[in-house]
């Protein structure tokens, strides 16, 4: 019975990521969030600022997988840092 919750979704491990360190680049607030996709990882991050005394946030989320979290991470970051640098506070429209 176990195996049959693993394979459809019913157990065998935490849903939630490991957390990494947040990153501030250019006056935005980094924080890679990579997500759970089957067996691999997705390339996600969270991207905040304050603007007018109101913090702003954009989630990004790309096609690419990775196959480990750490490898994700630092992919995750390395991507929301080149849509900072190409969009900057368009990203919040």
């Amino acid at each position: 019975m176990s195996f049959l919750k693993k394979l459809f979704g019913g157990g065998g491990g935490s849903n939630t990521p490991p957390s990494t360190p947040a990153e501030t680049h250019n006056g935005y607030t980094i924080y890679a969030e990579p997500v759970k996709d089957g067996g691999s990882w997705r390339i996600g991050a969270r991207i905040e600022k304050e603007i007018d005394g109101e913090v702003k946030s954009h989630f990004m989320m790309r096609a690419d997988t990775l196959q480990d979290f750490d490898t994700a991470a630092t992919a995750s970051m390395d991507k929301a840092r080149m849509l900072v640098d190409q969009q900057g506070d368009t990203i919040f429209r």
